[in-house]
């Protein structure tokens, strides 16, 4: 395995994989990147930030920026009905939120099971996964959370004002 290939590859391997709907597709991420999962709470959007930047929640006292990667996978969205959820990832002292249509359950993955990412989806939505997934109800792409994670060193710093202590 080359060292790209193994860049790419999700970081736990043959562990536990929650499943998630996005855009109508089922998805998969890390378990133990998985901090909870709640009913999705109010948003206020930031100005300024990417669509895929759903906003900022108040969760359990704290700020949580919340995001909607449906758009970022170019996937179709819509309003989230009552199987909504907001899966909270944590990931090297960072936390974001996660909007989905459903949480399906969870599934394990085999280094052997891993299959390439399909070749005909959209470079930004193909950057964020790691490979996929087929079971008896179809395709799930793993989700690279890395690259989710990276996305936010593209969104815009804030700026210091005039007279600021800080």
């Amino acid at each position: 395995m080359d060292t790209q290939t193994a860049a790419a590859e999700p970081e736990a391997l043959g562990g536990e994989l929650v499943v998630v709907r996005l855009g109508g597709s089922r998805f998969a991420l890390d378990m133990d990147a998985v901090a909870e999962v709640g009913r999705p709470p109010g948003l206020t959007r930031v100005p300024g930030t990417p669509a895929w930047v759903a906003g900022l929640a108040n969760w359990r006292g704290r700020v949580l920026a919340v995001i909607d990667l449906r758009l970022a996978l170019s996937a179709p969205t819509s309003a989230l009905d009552r199987h909504g959820r907001l899966v909270v990832l944590r990931r090297d002292g960072v936390t974001v939120g996660l909007l989905a249509e459903s949480v399906e359950g969870t599934t394990t993955l085999a280094v052997e099971s891993l299959e390439p990412v399909l070749a005909n989806l959209a470079e930004a939505g193909a950057a964020l996964l790691c490979g996929q997934l087929t079971d008896a109800e179809g395709p799930i792409g793993v989700l690279d959370l890395a690259a989710v994670f990276a996305l936010a060193d593209g969104l815009p710093r804030p700026r210091r004002t005039l007279g600021s202590d800080s």
